[in-house]
């Protein structure tokens, strides 16, 4: 069984045809390249609505993992479901049959929503990694603004943004005859001035500056837990020194000695986070006391990290690298 699909050049008739306009183009597709290409739309298709429907029930239905980082992970796996749903049925179908059969209004939708998906994703990686940022690297002014609520409005602030950007796109899309039968979903732009414009746009907005910002903040933040772990196994080096040495340990619990100077130390905020958060102690009163009164302490009572502690942290560094790992499809996807 073979497939030809013959599609004539447009571009001496519009110039502005679609995004670069159309080749003359002879395709034969047999049995084996089709079922290939059939099986592996329906596995990236399945795998990702079963994986972010997975995800939106379990963080919509378990009251503990409603965090602030939980909240954009929520809004991202709606986008990309979103984007799943909207983009591979009608990618698919169209490019077996040959030509587009499903009308200009789903033209128009199936457009705009895959630009919509795609600015979502995009922004959603951009706060998450500020949200973050702020949470590791400025813990006291984050726990300030750092709530869900707040977390909602920047979330309804995305999508909104989305949609307002991607308005050219149902505008200046339309169903185009090609050929004898052939329809296809194009864009079709005033000029190709007005074109080249707004891909250019997209690229800084959706590709070079999210890109610019995750890769800082990102690299901020690692330099931040590099420097954390280092300075706990120091100081849990030198405790165990004191210890097998008989050495009063120096240090008043609670105290993390920085550049000479003793600060409170910013701890996990214990088992209701989701391990990712550094945050200070919200009532320590007793701990205050004892930093203030006590000038030696016993043996063994030097700051000395947990292991918990360190293995949180570790956890953060993957969870960075799992957030920076997402499918970056979503940052180059966008239809011009």
């Amino acid at each position: 069984m073979e497939w030809n699909i013959m599609i004539k050049d447009t571009r001496d008739e519009d110039e502005h045809f679609g995004s670069y306009g159309v080749t003359l183009v002879h395709l034969e597709v047999t049995e084996l390249e089709l079922a290939v290409r059939i099986t592996l739309y329906a596995v990236i298709f399945l795998m990702s609505v079963g994986g972010n429907v997975l995800i939106i029930v379990v963080l919509g239905l378990s009251r503990r993992l409603r965090t602030v980082t939980n909240a954009f992970l929520l809004s991202l796996a709606v986008s990309d479901l979103l984007l799943a749903v909207a983009c591979m049925p009608f990618t698919l179908l169209p490019n077996l049959m040959g030509t587009f059969i499903f009308g200009t209004v789903i033209c128009k939708a199936v457009s705009y929503l895959m630009g919509v998906s795609v600015s979502v994703s995009t922004l959603s990686l951009v706060a998450i990694a500020l949200e973050r940022y702020s949470a590791i690297c400025r813990p006291l002014q984050a726990r300030v603004w750092q709530t869900r609520s707040h977390a909602a409005r920047v979330i309804l602030a995305t999508w909104l943004l989305s949609g307002l950007l991607m308005v050219p796109y149902p505008v200046y899309t339309a169903v185009q005859p090609v050929g004898p039968r052939i329809l296809q979903c194009v864009h079709r732009w005033p000029s190709a001035r007005v074109r080249q414009t707004w891909s250019v746009l997209l690229l800084l907005l959706l590709f070079f500056v999210p890109g610019v910002v995750m890769a800082v903040a990102y690299g901020l933040i690692s330099r931040e837990l590099y420097l954390g772990l280092r300075f706990d196994s120091e100081s849990d080096s030198e405790s165990r020194v004191r210890i097998q040495g008989g050495l009063p340990g120096g240090a008043a619990p609670g105290l993390v000695h920085q550049n000479g100077r003793s600060k409170p130390e910013t701890g996990l905020a214990g088992e209701e986070s989701d391990g990712c958060y550094v945050q200070l102690p919200r009532s320590r009163p007793a701990l205050e006391l004892t930093a203030l009164t006590a000038t030696t302490s016993g043996p063994g009572t030097g700051p000395r990290p947990t292991q918990a502690k360190l293995l949180a942290k570790k956890r953060v560094v993957r969870m960075l690298l799992g957030l920076w790992s997402l499918p970056q499809d979503s940052l180059r996807m966008s239809p011009v």
